[in-house]
């Protein structure tokens, strides 16, 4: 099986966003699929929204994955999600760490973030031509200043310090092969081992949503991925990220 995701890889010190230099880069130059661009420092490290991830020099992971999955529908692109997902937990199960997805974009440790992932896709006609997939990992960090309430690296979890580079590629190779799970079409895979993982699935836990607080349990996401929680009265609740909040 060829290696797409870290066949080739380019590394810089300083930049605003991988995601952004990726785009700049797609706007006049071919770049072959799988190509990572991976930062030192991040200026302005984003995240889902106007939300900014805080990473300190050269003690984290921030780089980003250009794709071009044409070969998946735009209502399957959630599937993209999944897998670059699986791959990160498939990359910290290997160092001995058990972690979980917290819908829609989030790794955890506990109840603590860990990770955070941003896909930006392009469309044209009916397919995804273009996806540019940002990964922020904390690896090293031990002291975090910014107001996210609640990160953690992979350090402070376990008291190891993580060779940064061999980190890169172990974890490209773990998302690699969840990547041609996806070309391959293995949805029936994908979607089990992502509920297997999925943060609070079918625990009762907080939440709030535009009607106020509420009891309720994850039964999954769906195929667009919307989150679906059943609550305490037994009504089964569809939400698009930004609907709910997690208490």
């Amino acid at each position: 099986m060829k290696r797409i995701i870290g066949s080739t890889i380019d590394s810089i010190s300083t930049i605003d966003s991988t995601n952004n230099y990726a785009a700049a880069q797609l706007l006049t130059k071919s770049l072959s699929e799988g190509f990572v661009v991976v930062a030192t420092s991040q200026n302005v490290g984003r995240g889902q929204g106007q939300n900014q991830w805080e990473s300190e020099s050269g003690k984290n992971l921030t780089f980003s994955i250009v794709l071009y999955p044409e070969f998946l529908e735009i209502r399957k692109q959630f599937e993209l999600s999944k897998i670059i997902s699986l791959g990160v937990l498939d990359f910290l199960l290997s160092l001995g760490i058990k972690a979980s997805v917290k819908w829609p974009n989030d790794i955890y440790l506990g109840d603590k973030k860990v990770a955070g992932i941003l896909i930006e896709n392009s469309i044209r006609g009916s397919k995804i031509s273009t996806a540019i997939v940002g990964i922020g990992l904390n690896i090293n960090q031990q002291i975090f200043i910014s107001n996210a309430p609640n990160p953690v690296s992979l350090s402070q979890y376990t008291g190891l310090i993580y060779p940064l580079e061999e980190a890169l590629n172990q974890l490209c190779s773990f998302i690699d092969v969840r990547y041609h799970q996806l070309i391959q079409k293995n949805f029936d895979l994908i979607d089990r081992d992502y509920m297997t993982n999925l943060y609070r699935c079918d625990i009762w836990a907080s939440y709030s949503d535009q009607d106020g607080d509420f009891g309720g349990r994850i039964l999954g996401v769906d195929e667009i991925g919307q989150l679906e929680i059943e609550k305490r009265n037994g009504e089964i609740v569809k939400y698009q990220f930004k609907e709910v909040v997690f208490k």
